[in-house]
C-alpha cells in the first residue's frame, strides 16, 4: 500500500468519526435526558438502535485512524505511535461501556414488569434508578474518552507526531498541539464542577481540537502527506535503549 493510499483511507476514517459521533449524541438525547421517562413510556427503541450502530462504526473507524497510520508514524517515533494506537483503544472502550449501558436502558424499556413500575413510582422504583445510574454511566465515559483521552492521544501525541514529521502543514498540526491540553484540562474543570458537562465553557474548549481533526481529515483525503524524509526511509523509527 503507498503512503498516498494510506493517507487517504486515514482521511476518510477521520471523516467518518464526525459523520458518526455528532448523530449518535444526538440521537441518544432521549434516553440520556430521561432515562426512567424512556423507560416508563417505551420510547423509540430502532432510533437508539441507529444510534448504536453509529458508535460501532465510530469505534471502527476510531481504532481504524491509528492502526491505518502506525506503519508511518512509528518511523518517526515507534513509542509514540504506539501511545497514539493505545490512546484510541482505550478512547474506543469508554465509548463501547457508555454504549452497553445506553442500550441497557433500552432492555429495561422493553421489559414489561420495569416499564409498569417506572409508570408507577418513576422516582423510586429499581428500573427507574438503573435507568438513571445506566444514563450517568455514559455521561462519565464520554467526559473520561472523548472528554479527556482525545486530548492525549489525537491532540497532544498524534499532533506531535504531525509537527516533528512534517507530513501534514505545521500550522495546522499545532492545533493538535493546543487543542489537546485545552481538551484534557476542560475534561478536569468538568471533574471537578468548575465547568458544566456540555456547557459554553467546555463547549469552547474544544474548538481547537474540531478544527484539528476536521482539518487533518480533509487534508489526507484531498492532499495525502508532504513529503518527509519519513517518507523515503531516511528516519529511523526513535526507540529508547538502556
Amino acid at each position: 500500500m503507498t503512503s498516498r493510499e494510506i493517507a487517504r483511507i486515514a482521511g476518510v476514517l477521520f471523516l467518518l468519526t464526525f459523520i458518526t459521533s455528532i448523530p449518535a449524541l444526538w440521537v441518544f438525547q432521549p434516553v440520556l435526558d430521561d432515562p426512567a421517562g424512556y423507560i416508563a413510556g417505551a420510547g423509540h427503541d430502532n432510533r437508539i438502535f441507529f444510534g448504536g450502530l453509529l458508535e460501532l462504526l465510530l469505534i471502527v473507524a476510531n481504532v481504524g485512524t491509528a492502526l491505518v497510520l502506525f506503519p508511518i508514524l512509528r518511523r518517526q517515533n515507534e513509542i509514540l505511535s504506539l501511545g497514539y494506537v493505545t490512546a484510541r483503544l482505550v478512547e474506543s472502550t469508554f465509548i463501547a461501556i457508555g454504549l452497553v449501558s445506553v442500550l441497557a436502558v433500552v432492555s429495561l424499556g422493553q421489559d414489561p414488569a420495569s416499564a409498569a413500575s417506572v409508570g408507577q413510582d418513576a422516582a423510586g422504583s429499581g428500573a427507574g434508578a438503573a435507568g438513571v445510574a445506566l444514563a450517568a454511566i455514559k455521561d462519565w465515559t464520554f467526559l473520561l474518552g472523548p472528554g479527556f483521552v482525545v486530548g492525549l492521544g489525537n491532540g497532544l501525541i498524534l499532533g506531535y507526531l504531525m509537527y516533528r514529521s512534517g507530513l501534514v502543514p505545521r500550522k495546522m498540526a499545532v492545533l493538535g498541539l493546543v487543542g489537546g491540553p485545552l481538551i484534557c484540562l476542560s475534561g478536569i474543570a468538568v471533574l471537578f464542577d468548575v465547568f458544566q458537562q456540555g456547557g459554553a465553557g467546555q463547549g469552547i474548549a474544544t474548538i481547537p481540537e474540531f478544527l484539528w481533526e476536521l482539518s487533518l481529515g480533509i487534508y489526507l483525503t484531498v492532499k495525502g502527506f508532504r513529503p518527509s524524509p519519513i517518507l523515503s526511509g531516511e528516519a529511523e523509527p526513535a526507540l529508547q535503549t538502556s
